[in-house]
């Protein structure tokens, strides 16, 4: 059996070699960085995703090394294979980065503007996106969209107003569950995802339609508005699963563990396929085996505090003596001597307990 030639493709001017039949996008995602074009729909897991959403759109310069040729149109990279000698522009084309804006506004013509309350917010590539391509009004004149909150079960709601249509959670059903009772009904403005005959979702796996959706559509009623996910430390755990693979991350603040999703790569994409009683019942530390923390490579609010390594696993060795070379800290003003505010027997900091107004010097107005 032959093997299976390599291509080289050059994508914002950086060339690499993929095999025959790989997508322009999986190309840019092996280069990595600003260079792999977003993806809203297009799911590497799911068969038949992608081609919905157009923000994964490239201009494609030169066809290949036996047609030069450069395509009339821009192309979605996630449906396009690459050819031997073709050259790829993503974020150095500005037909591109036009293109790409039309698509975020079209994108947020009818979603709302739900990111306060939104479970979703922090970790939304909606959120991402619009920040990176969104303008700062929209031409858009008419009323939105909106339709009615559905609970899909004991677990799962749907909020329709806020979803894209990237018809991920219909793959997700169709591909992981085998027994699909959800899809896009109506068609145009009144399109939308729903059960037939209100049917609920019930499925040992239907729990992970949450983790692909993009947006805050599809939420997790066990944790709805109990937190904000950048207040929560993910960790690494693991438990023996009959049903999965039994590999999650943990959303902790303190000891309590508040929700429990499948690991995710750089992409957002589920590592591996997670069931319901992992995700919503076992929610005790005690249940799990702890490996650290989870690295968030994505640049959202979880990244900026990220405190991978010693840091929320073991308090810091680095004191105050330890890198100024055995000095003490000096005190340069007692704040309680100074201010006159509290009582000159009592030291606010020092109190096993929140300060009272007893605590205080009584008003002398």
């Amino acid at each position: 059996m032959s093997e299976q030639p390599l291509f080289k493709v050059t994508i914002d001017n950086i060339t690499i070699e993929v095999p025959a039949g790989t997508t322009i996008l999986n190309a840019a995602r092996k280069i990595g960085g600003e260079v792999a074009p977003p993806a809203m729909c297009y799911y590497s897991k799911l068969e038949g995703s992608g081609g919905k959403c157009r923000t994964c759109l490239v201009e494609v310069s030169k066809g290949s090394e036996k047609d030069p040729r450069p395509m009339p149109k821009l192309v979605a990279s996630c449906r396009t294979t690459v050819m031997d000698g073709m050259e790829v522009k993503n974020i150095t084309s500005e037909k591109v980065i036009d293109a790409r804006n039309g698509v975020v506004e079209f994108l947020l013509i009818n979603h709302p503007l739900d990111c306060p309350v939104c479970d979703q917010a922090g970790e939304c590539h909606l959120q991402d996106l619009s920040y990176n391509h969104g303008k700062e009004s929209t031409r858009f004149e008419f009323q939105k969209r909106t339709f009615k909150k559905h609970d899909l079960g004991p677990y799962i709601q749907l909020h329709m107003t806020r979803c894209i249509l990237c018809y991920r959670c219909v793959f997700t059903a169709d591909q992981l569950t085998g027994k699909r009772e959800h899809g896009v009904l109506d068609r145009g403005d009144h399109a939308e995802i729903a059960t037939f005959i209100e049917k609920s979702l019930d499925n040992e796996f239907i729990g992970n339609v949450i983790d692909v959706c993009p947006v805050g559509a599809l939420t997790d009623k066990t944790f709805r508005f109990k937190n904000r996910v950048w207040f929560l430390k993910p960790m690494d755990a693991h438990r023996d699963c009959p049903t999965c693979s039994g590999k999650v991350t943990l959303w902790n603040r303190g000891d309590e563990v508040y929700r429990v999703t499948a690991r995710k790569d750089q992409w957002g994409e589920v590592e591996d396929w997670i069931c319901n009683t992992c995700r919503f019942e076992k929610k005790n530390t005690g249940d799990w085996v702890i490996e650290g923390p989870r690295l968030i490579d994505r640049h959202s609010v979880i990244a900026q505090g990220h405190y991978a390594g010693s840091i929320g696993m073991h308090q810091p060795k680095e004191t105050f003596e330890a890198v100024h070379n055995g000095r003490k800290p000096k005190l340069l003003m007692d704040i309680h001597s100074v201010s006159n505010v509290n009582r000159p027997e009592i030291t606010l900091s020092k109190l096993d307990r929140p300060a009272h107004s007893t605590d205080f010097k009584p008003n002398q107005d």
